[in-house]
């Protein structure tokens, strides 16, 4: 029995339709709204044509596009399930990458709502599709928060970028050689919000003494000599100009002020992470290190491990794998990662892999081995590497459900 294309072109406010069968006839084309009307009209005409054309299955691909798609993919799914049980219906949402490069075989294609519509049914009917939609949406629930968690995090990173710079305006000897371990540590942002440089440098050392043993509630083991490495940064700072003073003190409580407010929202997201996950057993949260946002992080992207054949298609769907180069007796030692894949998962790979060296010896040596051997970017190109070595163990431990036994049980 002959199959329906649909190729659907998403946006805001319409979405345009391209009906072909598996000799790249085109059969229809047209434009819906974005709401439930939209739905059913499209709904409606796909039951229409296949009845008319004695087609048994429908093959519907749109691109995953801002959640533009969203409502319609599950909707359709939900509905022709429900009201049309007859027909073998999928639904696969497709990279925008692979479709952007399906279109480049084709030579001058304009670029129209249409033409792109028609180009995903085209591709659809080439085959070689990702896995077709399946009951996901509780994979689905936990990824709103995990993503909303990643945005969260990189936002906080580049502004804690920018609070660095403007430190280095107002006190450029600490942001050199900070003889506090944390920049953002409570005794640190106490010195820098309530002191200048100069003021530093010419307080009495028993003063900063006592200062430093207050705002750190008497945990340095050494405060003197943490005075003394600070009046001595301090001296050789530049001295900000009297006039920039205010607006870069303003500059640097302002972005604080959002950096603090940003960090409790993490806070108020990893609890509600750890909340749904007591929903989701699972053995990741065996292994030192994953915690349960980690283990979210990670669950909610690669959803039913099933749909990986193994562990190498697990690395892959994360980007985590590297290029070739070879040529004749030629082959590169060195290459460079391949700038694909999940972004979402290969962060919570990577933030995962990063505690695990910590807690497991066998990750610990892996890592420290692979440090040594970079000859640039050590910690980010071993951190990396790590991660891919984690990336066997993810998929065993969800694939066989048990639990993961450290090295010194195994002997």
């Amino acid at each position: 029995m002959p199959k329906l294309h649909v190729g659907i072109d998403v946006s805001l406010k319409a979405h345009h339709i391209q009906f072909m069968d598996e000799a790249g006839q085109n059969l229809a084309s047209f434009q819906i709204s974005n709401d439930p009307q939209g739905a059913d009209t499209l709904i409606h005409k796909v039951l229409e044509i296949t009845e008319t054309k004695h087609m048994d299955s429908v093959v519907v691909g749109m691109e995953a596009t801002a959640n533009l798609g969203w409502h319609l993919a599950h909707y359709l799914k939900q509905q022709l399930e429900d009201h049309a049980p007859h027909l073998d219906a999928q639904i696969h949402v497709l990279n925008a990458r692979g479709v952007a490069r399906f279109k480049k075989a084709y030579d001058h294609l304009p670029k129209n709502d249409r033409i792109d519509a028609w180009v995903i049914a085209d591709h659809l009917r080439f085959g070689r599709l990702p896995q077709a939609m399946t009951d996901t949406i509780r994979y689905e629930a936990l990824q709103r928060l995990t993503r909303t968690r990643f945005h969260v995090m990189q936002t906080m990173s580049r502004d804690k970028t920018f609070f660095l710079n403007q430190l280095f305006l107002k006190f450029s000897g600490l942001r050199q050689d900070n003889p506090f371990s944390d920049t953002f540590g409570a005794t640190s942002l106490a010195v820098i919000q309530e002191l200048e440089p100069e003021q530093i440098a010419a307080m009495p050392l028993e003063d900063l003494v006592a200062l430093l043993v207050d705002k750190s509630r008497n945990k340095f083991d050494d405060p003197k000599q943490i005075a003394q490495e600070l009046q001595k940064v301090a001296r050789r700072s530049f001295r900000l100009d009297k006039v920039m003073q205010d607006p870069v003190n303003l500059s640097l409580s302002v972005t604080l002020s959002v950096i603090q407010h940003m960090d409790a929202e993490v806070k108020k997201l990893d609890r509600a992470i750890a909340r749904l996950m007591k929903a989701i057993p699972n053995t990741l949260e065996s292994v030192k290190g994953i915690g349960p946002v980690y283990a979210a992080g990670i669950i909610a992207e690669v959803g039913d491990i099933r749909r990986f054949k193994n562990h190498n298609a697990l690395a892959k769907y994360a980007g985590l794998v590297w290029n070739q180069y070879q040529s004749g007796e030629y082959e590169a030692d060195e290459t460079s990662r391949m700038r694909t894949g999940n972004k979402y998962l290969r962060y919570y790979l990577i933030q995962a892999a990063d505690q695990v060296r910590r807690h497991d010896s066998e990750y610990a040596e892996f890592y420290r081995k692979k440090h040594d051997e970079a000859l640039k970017h050590q910690h980010k190109r071993a951190l990396v590497l790590t991660a891919r070595k984690l990336v066997r163990l993810v998929f065993t431990l969800l694939s066989t459900n048990q639990l993961y036994t450290p090295p010194e049980r195994r002997r």
